[in-house]
């Protein structure tokens, strides 16, 4: 099969669309003959050699795509060759043909392309996990997500407000919270001219957010906190701004609040916290909003595969609204 591979780590000039072997899928596996990935910023980690695939894992990149059963492994339930699906995976979506636990498998909603279903499995599952399955956001919350015009940013904006709650956004143009504000934002914030703590709670009244979605780390954290309202949790999710802060803990017990990090990558297949769990819940609860056009992936951009270094340029700018889509 055709896949692309990284000679060595580094820029987006190492990625090669090449010859690989094809996959077989284990017990508990099918095979996916692909139709498209998706690119996240853990794809450009990898790149740069910061971000290894668990063990065990594919080393090529892609953490899900979409696309047809090509093959079923021993003792798969509930799936056929034919059928349309996408998929959280652990690596290998940056490829013709990928194995996958038929535990993170979901089926193509009716309402979505087959290519397009590529950029959902990741955030949906990420943003489900996380501000509803950890954090507990429920009716009549506010939801502030950071960087809200991204792939994560836009799924978790219709995720809240499929769940009626107050958004709030921060971005880094005008352009891209427009947009934010298109798709359901009620309060939108530009990180570069204004302060997302003081327009928040001007915007709610001083009560601040009970949920905050993070994908900054360590330079978010005390405004983080200032942020919140009383009993408010802050969800991290990344570290793009750095990985060590200072945890004033007197102001995050005054807020009575909670702080909670956790990626997808790494969980296990099944078991407590695993991926089978969280595939599961999202299929159950969040998958028919997907059916009923209330949630869509939002794709930016699509390209060939075979174009994967210029799909991480557009990423790494940060000049795609929604997410990259690759085409095998």
């Amino acid at each position: 099969m055709q896949a692309i591979t990284i000679g060595q780590p580094g820029g987006p000039e190492v990625l090669e669309w090449t010859q690989a072997p094809d996959p077989t899928p284990k017990p508990g596996e099918v095979l996916i003959d692909v139709a498209a990935t998706a690119v996240n910023r853990a794809d450009l980690l990898q790149r740069q050699g910061f971000y290894p695939p668990p063990k065990g894992a594919s080393e090529i990149l892609g953490l899900e795509c979409s696309g047809t059963i090509a093959a079923l492994g021993d003792g798969v339930e509930g799936w056929q060759v034919g059928d349309e699906v996408c998929a959280l995976l652990a690596g290998g979506g940056y490829a013709e043909k990928v194995a996958v636990p038929a535990v993170q498998l979901l089926p193509r909603p009716k309402n979505v392309s087959l290519i397009d279903a590529a950029g959902l499995p990741e955030v949906v599952c990420t943003v489900w996990s996380t501000v509803v399955q950890a954090a507990g956001l429920t009716e009549h919350d506010v939801l502030l997500v950071h960087g809200g015009a991204g792939g994560i940013g836009t799924c978790a904006i219709q995720i809240g407000k499929a769940l009626n709650v107050t958004v709030a956004v921060t971005a880094g143009s005008d352009e891209r919270l427009n947009a934010c504000r298109e798709l359901g934002a009620d309060i939108t914030i530009n990180y570069k001219t204004q302060d997302f703590v003081e327009e928040v709670k001007k915007a709610t009244d001083g009560h601040g957010a009970d949920v905050v979605l993070d994908n900054m780390g360590a330079s978010y954290l005390a405004r983080n906190i200032d942020v919140l309202a009383m009993d408010g949790r802050v969800v991290n999710i990344g570290m793009q701004g750095g990985v060590k802060g200072e945890l004033n803990i007197g102001a995050l017990m005054a807020k009575r609040g909670g702080i909670y990090s956790a990626g997808l990558r790494a969980r296990p297949v099944t078991g407590k916290g695993s991926k089978a769990d969280i595939v599961q819940d999202v299929r159950d609860r969040l998958w028919p909003l997907v059916e009923a056009g209330k949630i869509k992936p939002i794709i930016g951009r699509t390209l060939p595969m075979a174009q994967a270094a210029e799909a991480h340029r557009a990423l790494e700018a940060s000049d795609v609204f929604g997410k990259v889509v690759l085409t095998a």
